[in-house]
Parts: structure tokens; sequence; C-alpha cells
């Protein structure tokens, strides 16, 4: 038997495109650092991700490699985009190489989006010890692609095995969720937020950005709410979609200053208190908030975005479907009545509403940052 390492000295993680998959790559960082602090971390993406802003405003080196995106569209202006993709696949690999000859990582980590391709393979061709994580149900192009070269595949739940060629290098670790959503009971949330007077409180967000045919159908959800507020409900409505959604309730009649249990914020700053408190989620099926959603075990309505690749949020949105834990509405089926009287079933029934909540829980994983170390250190005996 080999002995596990004591420590990591030197860790490479790589990822971009979205926040789902540059937070559970700097949890796992922070996991690490807590470990052991002398560990030294290097992030790799893309010179133009998301991941860039995400990683220096957490502290991190951060490396890039010239790498993008492949565009379906033949518009000239998304041909030439593509060509330049092509260069940059032939380019990248030598960019990898030069970065793990100048790190010497102990470990290459990917946590998702294309920016992770090059450095997972090229550390995996120079016999260095790689993960790949997956936070969505299927696999994406980037962790099939990846599958065959990574020494292990790290998934999120039980049911995502199924969806993958080499079973023997899948461990269920579940996808990191930051501590702070642990960090009070719901009632001290609750209590917190001002939302404690006895009913059910709704929480609703579209993303960040907000989305702005489902922001109507707020208005619509909201005025039916304004009408006999049986619930208190937050709602974050996005940067651009906060101005149109006043308007449309002004139009309709309602003055939130009438109504206190009803908040419309731009964005929901204090998320793990306000996840944390709510009774149901109303939302889309990104990876990172199923995450947060099965370890709080919130029920959840859910309208997944259509406009993502492979449709992998509603493949998100079914899997808790499945178990119980979620009620999903397609956007194109969605109007606010629709909605509202989806939520009314879930809340008015108190029987439901913990059947739900016992369901989505049995699907979370709490230790997920743990397990990942864990099977790192396994990966680098």
């Amino acid at each position: 038997m080999f002995a596990l390492p004591q420590k990591l000295k030197r860790v490479i993680f790589t990822c971009g495109g979205t926040a789902g998959h540059v937070n559970p790559a700097i949890a796992l960082a922070q996991l690490m650092h807590r470990k052991d602090p002398e560990t030294t971390f290097l992030f790799v993406g893309a010179e133009r991700g998301l991941e860039k802003d995400l990683i220096s405003k957490a502290g991190y080196e951060f490396r890039t490699v010239h790498i993008s995106s492949f565009h379906r569209s033949l518009k000239p202006g998304e041909i030439r985009h593509n060509l330049i993709s092509v260069c940059n696949l032939l380019r990248a690999p030598r960019e990898a190489r030069a970065i793990l000859r100048e790190f010497l990582p102990d470990v290459v980590i990917g946590t998702g989006g294309y920016a992770s391709y090059p450095m997972v393979k090229a550390a995996a061709k120079a016999g260095i010890p790689t993960a790949v994580h997956e936070s969505n149900m299927v696999p994406g192009l980037t962790t099939a692609m990846l599958e065959p070269f990574a020494d292990r595949v790290l998934v999120g739940f039980e049911s995502c095995r199924q969806h993958y060629r080499h079973p023997e290098k899948i461990t269920v670790t579940g996808t990191p969720v930051r501590g702070d959503f642990f960090d009070c009971t719901k009632e001290e949330a609750k209590r917190k937020l001002g939302v404690d007077s006895g009913r059910p409180l709704i929480v609703s967000f579209w993303g960040s950005l907000g989305a702005s045919g489902m922001n109507r159908h707020m208005a619509d959800f909201l005025a039916l709410e304004a009408a006999r507020e049986p619930f208190c409900h937050i709602h974050g409505a996005g940067k651009t979609g906060y101005p149109p959604l006043l308007e449309l309730l002004r139009e309709k009649g309602v003055d939130l200053k009438d109504h206190p249990a009803l908040q419309v914020r731009e964005y929901i700053y204090d998320m793990a208190a306000v996840m944390r408190a709510a009774d149901l989620v109303i939302c889309r099926a990104g990876a990172s908030t199923i995450s947060e959603l099965t370890a709080l075990g919130v029920p959840a309505l859910m309208v997944p975005s259509p406009y993502v690749t492979n449709n992998h949020q509603e493949k998100n949105a079914r899997t808790l479907e499945t178990a119980g834990g979620a009620v999903v509405l397609l956007e194109k089926e969605c109007t606010g009545q629709l909605l509202f009287q989806a939520a009314c079933g879930i809340l008015h029934s108190e029987t439901r509403r913990q059947e739900m909540e016992k369901a989505m829980g049995s699907l979370g994983i709490r230790d997920a940052t743990e397990r990942i170390y864990q099977t790192v250190l396994e990966i680098c005996k």
C-alpha cells in the first residue's frame, strides 16, 4: 500500500466560464489552505473569462492560456471567432506545458469550463495527478473530452454516474457550498431578515443580470401576492431587470411601500441568510443553485434556462423533480398566474412542503469540499 501524502505543496486549479465553475475551486483552495497554510495555489483560465475577476478578488495568483469556445452559427463574425478558436486550440497546449514546467504542481484540478481542457490534458500527459469536477447532472463537453485523461472525475450525485464511459473513475463528492450558508439556523435567519411573522418565505431570482421575460411574470406574481399577502417574498430582479420591474408594478397599481412583506431588490447580496430562511425558492437550475438547495433542503419551483448549452439546466432540474424536491415549469409555458398557483400548491400544504424538504435534503452533501480534498489526496499517492 502507498501512503497518502501528508501535504500538498503546489496545486493548480483550472476553471472558467461561469461562477458555478469558479466557486467550487475557490472553496477547495480555502479548505486546503486551512489544512496547510504553506500550500501554494495557481489558478489558470481564459484571459477574457469571468474567472479572472472572481479569482483576483479571492486573492489568488491567476495565469491565462489562450483558449476560446466554438460557435455554431455560420455568420461571418462567428466564423472569424471559430478560426481564432482553432488557432488558440493549437497554441494552448504549449502554454499549458510551460506553466507546468514553471510551477511544478503536485496535482491539477479542473472544475469546469473550456478553459480547463488544455491544462488538465497537459498535466495528464506529463504524469501529474489530475481530477475533474463536474457540477452539472450530465457531463459538459469539456468534462466528456477530459474523462479519458483524468485520474478521477468528481460528480455531485450518484445518478450522474450513468452518464460516463469510465465508471471506475467516478467519485460522488457533491459540489462545494460556501460555509456561511450554514452559519445560522433557519429560525435565526428569519429573525435576522425580519421575516419571522409566521408566513412562509418565498425567495426568487433569475441570475445576477436578471431575465426580462421571467421578471415580467414575477410582476404578475407579486401583484397577485399584494392582493392578500399570503407570503413574505424576497425577489432579486437583477441589475438590468430592477427598474423595469418596479415600473411594471406601478402600472399594476402596486406600491411596495404599502406591502412591507414583499421585497424587490436589485441584487440579493446576503444570499446565504436569505436562502437559509427560505421555505420555497423560485429560480433557474444552474449547478451552484442546485448544490445550495440540496445542501439546505429547500423545496424549489424551477424554470430552467432554455438558453444554455446542451439544455443542461432542465436535466439538472428534472433530477430534483424525480427525487421529489422540486416542481419544474418550462419557460415557454410560464405565466405569473401559473407560477403563483404552483407556489400556493406547495406552501399551502404543510405535508407536501415537508416531503419536498426531506427529498431535497436527501440529495445534499454538506461535506463536499472535504470529500473532494480526500479524493485529491488519494490520486496523489
